[in-house]
């Protein structure tokens, strides 16, 4: 009887507690902060450290991209801070099976390049380019385990992966949350890398 409970209870709880809440990065909601006051980023994970800037009570889908002991990094200007986690409510719509959050881009250097997903196509961008070279999505890609940001956007001759990393665009003081890689088919194919970010 104790061992058909014991089994029953397992089965139970199994799912609920193999669900993770999320993967970073993601989209959070400010919470918890007074109307008349801010949330403070700071130069480092700790409530003493320099504050670099502030985050409206009511900000919503703030990107953050790292945590570390109850304190999360979110990019500020030109470059990134800490705020209290205690604040942020993560949100559950940012990663969707087979999609992509709307403001999801990626961008390099050396050579510079800027890609995202409009209307259907994949358009990539240089600064000789500004109209763009557009490629029709053919399929976005997920690994199958709940809320991972792993992505790959499969277009006609483009292909673009990005996976959880911290990366840096080697411009700014900004940190991103997601590694990419561009793979350009066709008759000179060619790889570029660089960084993505989800933040509105």
């Amino acid at each position: 009887m104790f061992r058909t409970a014991l089994a029953l209870t397992l089965a139970l709880a199994g799912p609920a507690l193999a669900t993770q809440e999320y993967i970073l990065p993601t989209l959070f909601d400010v919470t918890g902060v007074a109307s008349d006051d801010v949330l403070n980023i700071r130069a480092e994970p700790n409530a003493k450290a320099a504050i670099i800037g502030t985050l409206a009570p009511d900000a919503f889908r703030i990107e953050v991209v790292e945590e570390r002991q109850g304190w999360a990094r979110v990019n500020t200007g030109e470059g990134s801070g800490w705020v209290s986690a205690r604040y942020l409510a993560y949100r559950t719509d940012v990663w969707q099976p087979g999609e992509l959050p709307p403001a999801f881009r990626c961008l390099g250097t050396e050579p510079f390049w800027d890609a995202k997903v409009e209307g259907g196509d994949l358009v990539l961008r240089s600064p000789d380019d500004q109209a763009g070279d557009r490629r029709p999505v053919q399929g976005v890609l997920d690994s199958g385990i709940f809320r991972d940001p792993s992505r790959v956007v499969v277009a006609r001759d483009m292909t673009l992966f990005s996976h959880p990393q911290i990366c840096s665009d080697g411009m700014s003081d900004r940190l991103f949350g997601l590694a990419a890689t561009l793979v350009l088919h066709g008759e000179q194919p060619s790889l570029l890398s660089g960084c993505c970010t989800i933040q509105p």
